[in-house]
Order: structure tokens, then sequence, then C-alpha cells
């Protein structure tokens, strides 16, 4: 045995194993994935979820329309409020009035509607349709003949009266006073020996006013028929013709009757290009 083989192997001089190329990095898994998540806070989770944003298409449509259908509401509660406070400073009694008249109103427009009905089962029941039918034109023509001022007319109603020694009153105002009385169920109307139809107009005329170019001077005298209980409390409203009159230095007086005469009359015209669809 050489002398080689008979020295004892030092453990320091051993060789060291061939270096092992290292693995690649392995993908990490779900697993892994959901763990690293749980240890996000929520707050961090809720600002990753948000941004960048991610909306779709059918989101935005979805957010205009609620954005549209929002500000729709927000302007209907605005003017419902508007409407809402002209009546918070009137009275009670004013409001009771106001209350009253909107009443009327509709018992009005119920019996119009019985009316109607009840000409119709007359038509349809009547045994000669067609002398009911003559009666019932005749009666119609002689309606419209109040309406467009062609026949005189009388029956229940008021007279007002305005004085006005300033030279105030516009002739705009008289027209709210008109729109305000036929608001209110008016079916004649004159003003100062002038029949008031559905084609009139009022002009200012210096210090007077002109109706369909009729001049007349105030004292303004409204002759009207119609139902008094009706008419009457229509121009006291609160912010209504009279206080408008009133704050104009004008003096304003209204009178019930049980018969007012309104005969001034209109000539009838020929309309120069309607026509009657029945011919």
């Amino acid at each position: 045995m050489s002398e080689q083989d008979r020295t004892p192997e030092n453990p320091l001089r051993r060789e060291l194993p061939e270096e092992v190329p290292a693995a690649p990095a392995e993908p990490q898994a779900p697993q892994e994935r959901g763990q690293e998540r749980d240890r996000l806070s929520g707050r961090q989770r809720l600002a990753k979820g948000l941004w960048p944003p991610r909306a779709s298409r059918a989101q935005l449509i979805v957010a205009v329309l609620l954005f549209g259908l929002g500000f729709g509401l927000a302007v209907q509660v605005a003017s419902n409020s508007d409407s809402d406070s002209a009546l918070r400073g009137a009275r009670q009694e004013d409001l009771v009035r106001i209350l009253d008249e909107l009443g009327d109103r509709s018992q009005r427009l119920g019996d119009e509607k019985q009316g109607l009905e009840k000409q119709q089962q007359e038509l349809e029941n009547s045994s000669d349709q067609a002398e009911e039918a003559r009666r019932q034109t005749v009666e119609k023509e002689r309606q419209l003949g109040i309406l467009a001022g062609t026949v005189a007319a009388q029956g229940p109603g008021i007279t007002m009266t305005i004085e006005d020694t300033k030279g105030t009153v516009k002739a705009d105002m008289l027209l709210d006073a008109i729109q305000e009385l036929r608001a209110a169920g008016a079916e004649a109307i004159q003003v100062n020996g002038v029949r008031v139809v559905a084609n009139t107009y009022l002009t200012d005329s210096g210090k007077s006013v002109s109706v369909d170019g009729n001049k007349i001077n105030a004292p303004y005298r409204f002759k009207v028929i119609g139902k008094p209980q009706d008419l009457e409390p229509a121009l006291n409203i609160p912010g209504g013709v009279v206080q408008t009159l009133e704050k104009e230095q004008a003096t304003v007086t209204v009178e019930r009757s049980d018969k007012i005469v309104v005969d001034a009359l209109r000539a009838a015209k020929q309309p120069d290009y309607a026509r009657s669809s029945s011919q």
C-alpha cells in the first residue's frame, strides 16, 4: 500500500458537489393570490375596485337616464313649491273662498256633462229623431248666437264698475278681468256698450282703452251674465282682479243681480277661409 493510500482523508478537502442551476420561479398559485387579496385592507380593496373605472356602455346610459329623472323630479318639486307659496300668506276665509270656487267649477262641469248625456239619450230614444234633431239644432243656434254676440241675452249675473280717476287702468288689466270672468263661467259680457266675444281685443288709447277698435272711457262698466256665486268670488281672490286694480288707485264695485241684460250686438261675419267640414 502506497503512502498516498495510507494518508487519512482530510474532511476539509472533500470536493463540493457540482452547482445545480436554480429552478425558475413557479407562477403564483390561485390560492396564494387569494391569500394576498385577504391580506389587503377593506379600504385598499375598495380603491382597487373603483380605480381605474371600468364602466360599460349600458351602465353609462343608465346613469344618464337616472340623472335626467332626478333633474325632472327636482324641477317639479320646485314648481310645486312656488305655486304653494302663493297661498301660504292667504287668510283662512280667502282659502275657503278659493276652495268653494273650485268646487263650483267642478259642479258646473258635471252639470254640463249630464246635459250632454241627456241630449244623447233623447236622440237615441225619441220616436221622431228628425224632429228632435231639428229642435236641438234651433236651441244650439240660439246658444251659439249668444256666444257670438249676434243676439241679446238676459239672466242672473253681476255688474262691475271700475272708477279710474288717475288714468292708471290699462287695457291688459281689463283683459285680465275678462279672462277671469270667462274662467268663472261668464256666458255673455259687454263693456260700456261693446259686446265681448271670442276674438275681442283691447288696446291702450291714450288715457282710455279701445275694445275692438271702439274707444271707451272710464268708468268702465262690465255687465256679465253667469252664476253670481261664481263670478264675484273669482274677482276677489287674493292677488286677483280687484286687488290689482286697487293697487293702481282704481275703485272697484261689484253688485249681484237676478237679471242682467246684455243687449249690445255684433254683426254676423262670414269667415273668409273657414268652411264647415260637413259640406
